[in-house]
C-alpha cells in the first residue's frame, strides 16, 4: 500500500509540474507579438530518488525563466539610435532641400539670372528708359528672393526647435513610465512577465530620441542613463532633461547679434548639448546648430545666405557709386541692407529708398570713358573676369549652387546611411528573436510533447487510483 501511495503523490506532483509547463507554453503564445516580451521557460526539477531512504523520485517545477538575452536587448537599442539618427537627418534634410532650386527656374537662381540679364540689355541701350526700369525691377526681384529664402530656412529653423522641445517632452514622459515600472518592480513585482515586457518595449521606443544606456540592478530595477552619463531614471526617481535657446558667453560671440543655439540641460543645469549626438535628438540639435546656422549664422559666423546678399550688394554698389549717371552726377547705391547684424544682412536686402531708374549710372568715367562702361562692368558679374567680382574663387550663382549642393550630398548620405540602419535593425531584432523571442513551431511542439505526458501520468494515476481501491477492497475486514 505505501508504494501504491508514494506511486500516487509522485505521479500527482507530475501532473501539476506538466500543468505549470503547459500554462507557461499557453503565455508564450498568447504573447508572442507583445511588443518586449521575452520567452518564458518553466523549468522542471527532478526530486530525489531512494528507495531505502524512502524517497520516490518523481519531477517538481522550479522557478520560471525568461529567455531575454541582455545582449540581443542592446545590439536593438543601439541600432535603434542609430536609425532614429538617420531618419531625422533625412527628414530634416529632405525639408531643407525644397528651400534650394538649382534648377534655375526659381528662387535666387532665376532673380539673379534675371537681373544679370537686364544688366546686359541695359549695356546695350544705357539711356533707354525701359531697360532701367526693367533693372530696377529685377533688382528688388533679387532682394525679394533672398528675404523669401532666409524667410523659409528660419521657418525650418523653428520647427526644428518646437521638434527639438517636444523630443526632450518624449523623453521625460518615457522615462517617467520607467520610473513607475521600478516602482512597481520593487514593490514584488520582480520577474513578471509583462510588466517585463512593458520595461523593455519602452526601453526600445527611448532609444530612437537618445543614446541610452541601461544598467539592470540586484533589486530588478533599471537605472538608465543618456549619452552613458546623465541620468534619466534612477530606481524610483526620474531626472529631467530641458531645453533653451542660448547664445554661449564663452568663447565671447563674434556676432552678438546671430541667432541662439539650441541647448539641452541635465536636471541639474549641467549643459550636456555636446555630449547629445544619436538619436533623433542628437540629429535635431545638429541640423539646427550646425547646418541651419552655416546658412542662417548664429553667435560666430555671418551664414553664407547672409555673406552671398552683402557681397553681391556691395559689388553691385561698388561698381554703380564708381561710375556717372547720365548727367554726371556721381551713380549711387543700388541696394541696402541692415550693417548693423552680419546675420541680418539677407532678411533685410532691399532696393535703396528713393532709388529711381534714372539714378543708375551707366557712365564708366574711366580712363577709358565708356558711355556703358558700368553697365558692362555689371554685366559681367554673371561671369566674372576678375576675383573682385567672385566670392570665394566661385561666380555668386555658382556660390549659390555649391549651397544647394551642400544640401544634397548631406540628404544622400543620410538617405544611405538609413538604408544601412534599417538593415542592421533587422539583423539585431533577427538576433533578439532568435534568442528571446517565441517560435510557434517550438512552442506547439512543446504543448503536444507536455499534454502527452500529462495525458499518460493522468491515465497512470488513475490505473493507481484503481488498483489501491482493489487493494482496499481484498484486505480483509
Amino acid at each position: 500500500m505505501g508504494d501504491l501511495f508514494s506511486s500516487m503523490l509522485t505521479t500527482s506532483g507530475a501532473l501539476q509540474a506538466y500543468g505549470r509547463v503547459l500554462q507557461v507554453v499557453q503565455n508564450n503564445v498568447a504573447n508572442s507579438s507583445t511588443p518586449g516580451y521575452a520567452k518564458q521557460e518553466q523549468v522542471l526539477e527532478a526530486m530525489p530518488f531512494d528507495t531505502t531512504g524512502g524517497l520516490s523520485g518523481g519531477v517538481q517545477a522550479g522557478a520560471i525563466q525568461s529567455a531575454r538575452s541582455d545582449y540581443a536587448d542592446q545590439a536593438v537599442r543601439r541600432e535603434t539610435t542609430l536609425l532614429g539618427q538617420a531618419q531625422q537627418d533625412v527628414n530634416s534634410l529632405s525639408s531643407l532641400q525644397t528651400y534650394f532650386d538649382i534648377s534655375g527656374d526659381t528662387g535666387i537662381p532665376k532673380a539673379l539670372n534675371d537681373l544679370f540679364s537686364s544688366f546686359s540689355d541695359w549695356a546695350q541701350t544705357p539711356d533707354d528708359a525701359v531697360a532701367r526700369e526693367t533693372v530696377l525691377q529685377h533688382a528688388a526681384d533679387v532682394a525679394t528672393a533672398f528675404q523669401q529664402s532666409v524667410a523659409n530656412v528660419a521657418g525650418a529653423a523653428q520647427d526644428t526647435e518646437t521638434q527639438i522641445t517636444k523630443t526632450v517632452a518624449d523623453i521625460n514622459e518615457l522615462a517617467g513610465n520607467l520610473r513607475d515600472y521600478n516602482v512597481e518592480v520593487l514593490s514584488g513585482r520582480k520577474g513578471d512577465a509583462g510588466l517585463d515586457a512593458q520595461i523593455h518595449s519602452t526601453l526600445e521606443e527611448l532609444s530612437q530620441y537618445g543614446d541610452i544606456t541601461v544598467l539592470p540592478q540586484n533589486d530588478g530595477a533599471m537605472t538608465v542613463l543618456l549619452n552613458g552619463q546623465t541620468p534619466l531614471v534612477v530606481a524610483d526617481h526620474q531626472y529631467e532633461i530641458s531645453t533653451a535657446p542660448v547664445v554661449p558667453d564663452n568663447p565671447p560671440p563674434t556676432n552678438p547679434g546671430g541667432r541662439a543655439a539650441m541647448h539641452i540641460f541635465a536636471s541639474d543645469g549641467t549643459d550636456i548639448t555636446s555630449a547629445t549626438t544619436g538619436g533623433q535628438l542628437g540629429s535635431l540639435l545638429d541640423f539646427h546648430n550646425r547646418i541651419l546656422a552655416s546658412y542662417l549664422g548664429d553667435a560666430y559666423q555671418e551664414g553664407d545666405l547672409n555673406q552671398l546678399a552683402q557681397q553681391f550688394a556691395d559689388r553691385v554698389n561698388q561698381l554703380l557709386t564708381a561710375g556717372d549717371i547720365s548727367d554726371g552726377s556721381p551713380g549711387v547705391p543700388l541696394f541696402s541692407y541692415d550693417t548693423t547684424n552680419p546675420s541680418n544682412v539677407a532678411a533685410s536686402l532691399s532696393v535703396a529708398t528713393g532709388m529711381t531708374a534714372d539714378q543708375l549710372a551707366a557712365i564708366d568715367p574711366g580712363p577709358p570713358y565708356a558711355a556703358n562702361g558700368t553697365a558692362l562692368a555689371l554685366s559681367n558679374l554673371e561671369k566674372p573676369q576678375s576675383a573682385a567680382d567672385e566670392i570665394d574663387g566661385q561666380s555668386y550663382s555658382e556660390f549659390y549652387g555649391s549651397l544647394a549642393s551642400r544640401v544634397g550630398d548631406n540628404l544622400s548620405q543620410a538617405s544611405n546611411q538609413l538604408q544601412v540602419q534599417q538593415s542592421a535593425v533587422a539583423q539585431a531584432k533577427n538576433l533578439q528573436q532568435q534568442m528571446s523571442g517565441v517560435s510557434l513551431d517550438e512552442e506547439a511542439s512543446l504543448m503536444l510533447q507536455f499534454q502527452r505526458s500529462y495525458e499518460a501520468n493522468a491515465r497512470l494515476l488513475t490505473v493507481i487510483d484503481q488498483l489501491t481501491e482493489d487493494t482496499i477492497n481484498i484486505l480483509p475486514t
